[in-house]
């Protein structure tokens, strides 16, 4: 009864839904960061083959799985655990005029068939993760041989300098960044570490990864 309890929730924090999620995705599609989207489909998708299958898990908006999907090249699917984003991803690829197949899920307990995606990709939501080790092992579970894993996220020792210089490269209003930045301050303190993601992965089924850190992120790539 009590395992099942705190299994219950998948997330830290509060739920991203309703108007919590509309403001969400105001954010994250204002200043130049569509820009930054494009640039990050192209440099994620370098030396993928036509007809690859990508998993984007917790895309959120959807405003990256749409660039990943907008050449028409791949097969894109999102995976968010938040309805509210799910519809808002939804309308946003229709309105693109891009097929991204956005679904309602656990990162955790992936709706999918095992070896199904070449790619997975989820930016700024790992630390949110209720259950990081359950995930990874979905993540092996879901990838097909050969296959490739790209976690992308904030870092516990991402400096305040680092932070505001973030900020700053997002070109947001004047509101939308004082609010990003407390939010960044904020998120930091339950941010990965090096050190915590090496332990993680070493648990894991993919046992090692290549961790990179610049800025405020980090990047862990994993192959299956």
């Amino acid at each position: 009864m009590n395992v099942k309890a705190k299994r219950s929730k998948p997330y830290i924090g509060l739920p991203m839904e309703g108007g919590a999620a509309r403001r969400y995705a105001a954010i994250r599609g204002s200043g130049n960061q569509l820009e930054m989207y494009r640039r990050q489909a192209a440099e994620l998708t370098g030396g993928l083959a036509d007809g690859a299958r990508i998993l984007e898990v917790a895309p959120g908006p959807g405003y990256l799985a749409i660039e990943l999907a907008r050449a028409g090249r791949f097969e894109v699917t999102g995976l968010d655990i938040s309805r509210t984003l799910v519809e808002i991803a939804t309308e946003h690829a229709r309105s693109a005029d891009v097929g991204v197949d956005f679904r309602l899920g656990d990162a955790a307990a992936m709706p999918f068939d095992a070896a199904s995606f070449d790619l997975i990709v989820t930016q700024a939501a790992f630390k949110n993760f209720a259950h990081p080790a359950e995930a990874l092992q979905e993540f092996f579970r879901v990838l097909t041989p050969g296959g490739t894993a790209v976690i992308q996220d904030m870092q516990h020792g991402a400096t305040n300098a680092d932070i505001a210089a973030e900020v700053q490269a997002m070109a947001l209003g004047p509101s939308a960044r004082v609010t990003t930045r407390v939010i960044l301050l904020w998120l930091r303190r339950r941010a990965y570490s090096r050190e915590r993601f090496e332990r993680l992965v070493a648990d894991s089924p993919f046992h090692t990864g290549e961790i990179r850190l610049a800025g405020i992120e980090i990047e862990v790539r994993l192959s299956r």
